[in-house]
């Protein structure tokens, strides 16, 4: 999920789709599969609530309004767990100040969950189904709990927009590698079903390359091969998890919002995780 704004196409949206921002020099096909084994942390979305212990609720910027001109207002009230997922679903409803003290006027609502437990080097496996509404921006992403963007480094594990449906980017966000200098790098696939049916998106997160795939197949690959240092690869400290529908922004909106389609939702069946133990 992109961090700041995309100015050339803040203005007006453009007749044509806009380049898509996932990167495609980083194309594979190879095998990817989770360790046998029980993971180190899941949430199996089993419980009738979500589990606090495991996910916070982001809503820091809900006044000031989010970036990349996102026009959503994050909710708890937006996540439920049901028939054992975790659903996200975000509508087209205007607040108040009365109703939600740090509403900033948005006339959307979504929610934006943030796992507690901060996770490093291993495999990860999130199954999901996606919504495809024209202004939706779902996300299986990460981020260091501090630092500043991109120097901190994003890991984007899954990110779709409604207006180009099914087509499923991985990317990666770096100081030297962004896509505001167009030096993003990752990789897209198409993916007919993703939002009709549950998929695996996966990672493998290792020292020397990232791996990122759907359904065992890896589709994306960077390695650890750049100068630079932390500017090309952050990725040596313990990231969050991060699921959320955005609604709109430069990206997700470029094309418009239908209303009318909403509300839309993002289920997650499961979030597993698997440390590597051997670095």
């Amino acid at each position: 999920m992109l961090l700041i704004l995309l100015a050339a196409q803040a203005a007006n949206p453009p007749a044509t789709p806009p380049p898509t921002l996932g990167a495609s020099a980083h194309h594979v096909d190879l095998p990817i599969a989770a360790p046998r084994g029980r993971p180190t942390f899941a949430d199996e979305f089993s419980a009738p609530t979500i589990d606090r212990t495991k996910w916070r609720f982001d809503t820091s910027r809900n006044a000031t309004g989010w970036a990349n001109n996102e026009k959503q207002y994050y909710s708890a009230a937006n996540a439920r767990t049901k028939d054992g997922a975790l659903v996200i679903e975000a509508r087209a409803e205007a607040l108040s100040k009365a109703r939600a003290p740090d509403w900033g006027g948005q006339a959307y609502t979504s929610a934006k969950l943030v796992s507690r437990q901060a996770l490093g080097y291993g495999f990860y496996e999130i199954r999901a189904k996606v919504p495809c509404g024209r202004g939706t921006w779902p996300a299986i992403w990460m981020l260091p709990s501090s630092g500043d963007w991109p120097a901190m480094g994003e890991i984007d594990i899954m990110e779709m927009v409604g207006w180009d449906p099914n087509v499923v980017h991985a990317t990666l966000h770096t100081e030297a590698f962004n896509h505001a200098k167009g030096t993003q790098r990752g990789a897209q696939v198409t993916v007919p079903s993703a939002c009709t049916q549950f998929h695996r998106y996966q990672l493998d997160w290792r020292p020397d390359a990232i791996l990122i795939g759907i359904d065992d197949r890896a589709y994306m690959r960077v390695a650890n091969d750049q100068p630079g240092g932390a500017a090309a690869w952050p990725f040596t400290r313990p990231f969050q998890m991060i699921l959320n529908v955005a609604v709109g922004g430069d990206w997700g909106g470029a094309r418009g919002i239908d209303d009318a389609a909403l509300p839309q939702r993002m289920a997650v069946d499961y979030v597993r995780f698997w440390e590597r133990r051997d670095r």
